[in-house]
């Protein structure tokens, strides 16, 4: 079959829903029209809900629909609690003052408040001092409920009108269609199961908990419309008081946001009114929205979840307060996100701009592109009580008589609550849509050359797609449209800024123009591939070293090393398989043998390859099969990984200028703000220099996460102020036995600890055409990391004598046993 007329569709998945205006219509599992239909027009926003100017008619006959709420627009019988009337706001506040939580925790404030006074001596000179403090207290508890009621007023979504939410439905259908003009798509099979469980849910008054990714501001607004257009009673969405602008903040918050602070500090009244409020929304069954990552994600993968919110409703049900409450992990994909521009800025390390109306209005531009659809996927929903208790009985068993074992313990709690967090990512990895965009970005940023031909860009990604299925994933399709329509589709959406096109040769040829907003849609992958890039960068660390096959052959013993120390040093950026080190080794292994990429030599000579567990691996080479295709699959894995072991080497090579320039400062703390700015400085140098080979190395998050992890290993001791969640206050120093040696010259010498620590990144590092690992690092780059790394100390600040300081390595050996 010819690259030009091979369909990449498989014909066993259920049936989509396309939601595209007032129209739901059946296709095929996962798809999406071709540009060019074969019959009739395309299926946009323009077609389906009509304009002003081209039907006047047609557009006041489609507002007076919604404003009489005909059909399924009147939003009255849902699935679900009874919301959008009027007197709601009202209920919810009186529901919330009532519970008993809250009200306890204002009388203890209110108790100590009075002890504060009472020590003071502000009761001394009263006649009747016992009658004073009650007098005095009545007043604290009156004034404290009306902060509260205060507080709860601007923080609960305001569902009161009906009429309004048929007016925002309508809105949002307008503007969103607009833009991803092929509207929303969703698996019928999955809307069915979902509308299932909400019937039963609705029956018990059991809430169910919404847990989308997010990568885009869309995402608010897709799942209310979902939920909306079936009939499923709307979410409240948890977001934060950021968006809490004139005017559209309380559009979203009578459309069924509630704001929430992006810290609580040590706020024990809010902190207890936040509770008080889910407990509320979960007691009574009405459904919640909360983005598991925290913010959106600026790089196209999966964050490490936040526990903020989720620590929240596992309290809700541990403690008995709530019965239970139904967990639904949500994909939400696109063929193009709208914010992709500004993640680059922010992520280069400008700061994120503070969101007001203005900006959002001067973003309408974006309404006239066509960026495709929308796809979200929901994960078959389960039980929050159900997983307490699998969790319960599982740490039991393997340890009786363990501290885990009470689920009231803070050592269960953080169990508990970094496995619901992981199991949430997970699941939603798991039905995850790969888009046409995702598989042209990951293809273009993972070949040697500058350009790829239209047929090997065509064979590419019918190789690519092949693998995703292999792998588990989800390929979205187009019903029998061929690749290349399929390609063609996706590069429109992506534009010209982010792929060129050079018509003017033999082959047309494609570029990646923006490597950096192009990795945003390569990432969206790597979770499928992430055992396989470990190992294959692990591979390269012999690979690299030139010579013949004998040469470049890596024993099974090096290469578990290896992997365990990569695994190691991202285990903040990536999602592993549970099945531990070892067996999902063997199983890579054998998946890559199967795969013909590498081969595999056995100390019997023999092996079976369907055996996951065979432990006679001696060896492992690149195949005599994959050397002939020039390595195209094995380094197809690395090129997914190299990015990201090029930030935390990066990240480390930084470390090395945070080395005191002399006795004076060797107790010096730096601000970690400063530190990263600095990195990011100097991997800007690099790279230009040539001794830095991706652009997006210097990415702020990815650095972040090498900071953290840098914490994590007690290379670094951290230092905060009284104001725990003020990032600005955080500040860092070299642990005295990271800290490398200064020569008489006052240069660095690339030895010791940190300097063994970055050599072993560097060892699975791409190799450049213009430097070698280790002379190159120990001269120049070392000298730049140095300069930059002086700068710092000039805004040192060295504590005072007798200054207690926090030991931040026994702090890490304590989330290091927190995350067993």
């Amino acid at each position: 079959m010819s690259p030009g007329k091979t369909d990449i569709t498989p014909q066993t998945s259920a049936p989509d829903l396309e939601i595209l205006g007032d129209q739901v219509t059946l296709h095929p599992g996962g798809y999406v029209q071709p540009t060019v239909p074969e019959d009739g027009p395309e299926r946009n926003l323009v077609e389906h809900m009509a304009r002003f100017r081209e039907s006047p008619l047609d557009f006041l006959r489609e507002i007076s629909l919604y404003v009489s709420g005909t059909g399924w627009r009147a939003y009255e019988d849902v699935i679900g609690q009874p919301i959008y009337y009027p007197g709601f706001s009202d209920n919810m506040k009186a529901m919330i003052m009532r519970t008993p939580m809250l009200q306890q925790r204002i009388l203890d404030l209110a108790d100590k408040r009075l002890d504060v006074e009472k020590k003071a001596g502000l009761f001394s000179h009263a006649h009747d001092q016992g009658k004073a403090r009650a007098i005095r207290r009545d007043e604290i508890v009156s004034s404290l409920r009306e902060v509260a009621l205060g507080l709860t007023d601007g923080m609960i979504c305001k569902m009161e009108s009906n009429r309004f939410i048929r007016f925002a439905y309508y809105s949002a259908t307008q503007l969103l269609t607009r833009a991803y003009h092929q509207g929303i798509h969703v698996s019928s099979e999955e809307v069915l199961r979902l509308r299932s469980v909400a019937e039963t849910a609705a029956k018990n008054k059991h809430s169910i908990i919404f847990l989308p990714c997010h990568r885009s501001h869309v995402d608010y607004v897709s799942l209310q419309l979902i939920c909306y257009r079936l009939g499923i009673a709307l979410p409240t969405v948890v977001a934060g008081d950021n968006l809490k602008i004139p005017v559209l903040g309380s559009f979203l918050q009578h459309a069924g946001a509630m704001w929430i602070r992006r810290s609580f500090a040590n706020d024990a009244l809010y902190t207890t009114l936040v509770q008080s409020y889910m407990d509320t929304l979960l007691q009574n069954g009405f459904n919640v929205e909360c983005f598991i990552e925290g913010g959106r994600s600026r790089t196209g993968k999966l964050l490490s979840p936040k526990f903020g919110i989720l620590s929240f409703f596992m309290d809700s049900v541990l403690s008995g307060r709530v019965e239970d409450a139904i967990i639904c992990p949500v994909s939400t994909q696109y063929d193009k996100v709208v914010e992709t521009e500004s993640y680059i800025s922010e992520l280069l390390g400008q700061p994120k701009p503070q969101e007001n109306l203005r900006d959002f209005l001067s973003a309408s531009s974006v309404l006239s592109l066509k960026l495709g659809r929308v796809d979200v996927r929901f994960h078959e929903p389960w039980s929050l009580r159900s997983f307490i208790a699998e969790q319960r009985a599982r740490v039991s068993d393997a340890k009786p008589s363990s501290a885990l074992s009470d689920p009231l313990s803070p050592q269960s709690r953080i169990r508990l609550l970094r496995t619901l967090g992981y199991r949430v990512l997970s699941d939603i990895n798991a039905v995850s849509v790969v888009m046409p965009t995702a598989l042209i970005g990951t293809v273009l940023l993972t070949l040697r050359g500058r350009g790829v031909g239209k047929s090997e860009l065509i064979r590419r990604v019918e190789w690519l797609s092949a693998r995703v299925r292999a792998k588990g994933g989800r390929v979205a399709h187009f019903a029998g449209a061929p690749t290349s329509t399929i390609i063609e589709r996706g590069l429109d959406v992506l534009g010209p800024g982010l792929v060129g096109t050079i018509d003017d040769l033999p082959e047309t040829t494609y570029t990646a123009v923006d490597r950096f907003q192009l990795s945003f849609y390569r990432n969206m992958t790597i979770h499928l591939f992430i055992s396989e890039a470990l190992v294959c960068a692990a591979m390269y660390t012999k690979v690299k070293q030139g010579g013949g096959p004998d040469n470049q052959r890596i024993s099974f013993d090096a290469l578990y090393e290896q992997v365990g120390f990569l695994s190691s040093i991202f285990r903040g950026e990536f999602i592993y398989p549970t099945a531990g080190l070892l067996l999902n080794l063997h199983r890579t292994l054998l998946g890559l043998e199967s795969d013909g990429v590498i081969t595999l030599a056995r100390s019997d000579g023999r092996a079976d390859p369907h055996n996951a567990a065979d432990t006679k691996i001696f060896s492992v080479e690149i195949s005599s099969m994959e050397r002939k295709n020039g390595r195209e699959n094995f380094d197809f894995y690395n090129f997914l990984l190299w990015p990201f072991i090029e930030s935390t080497w990066l990240g480390a090579v930084s470390l090395m200028g945070l080395t005191p320039p002399g006795p004076s400062q060797s107790e010096a703390w730096l601000d970690i703000r400063q530190a990263q700015e600095t990195t990011q400085t100097l991997g800007k140098t690099l790279y230009h220099q040539g001794d830095l080979s991706y652009f997006e190395a210097v990415n702020k998050e990815t650095l972040k996460n090498a900071y953290q992890l840098f914490v994590e290993e007690g290379i670094v001791l951290i230092r905060r102020s009284s104001l725990e969640s003020s990032a600005s206050t955080t500040a860092i120093r070299l642990a005295p036995d990271w800290t490398p040696q200064r020569d008489d010259n006052g240069s660095i010498v690339p030895e010791g600890r940190l300097w063994d620590f970055i050599e072993k990144i560097a060892k699975s590092r791409r190799e450049g055409k213009n430097r070698r690992d280790g002379a190159t690092v120990s001269t120049r780059v070392l000298r730049l990391a140095d300069l930059v790394g002086k700068e710092l100390f000039e805004t040192a600040v060295v504590p005072g004598e007798g200054e207690i300081l926090e030991d931040q390595r026994r702090r890490a050996r304590r989330k290091q046993e927190a995350r067993l």
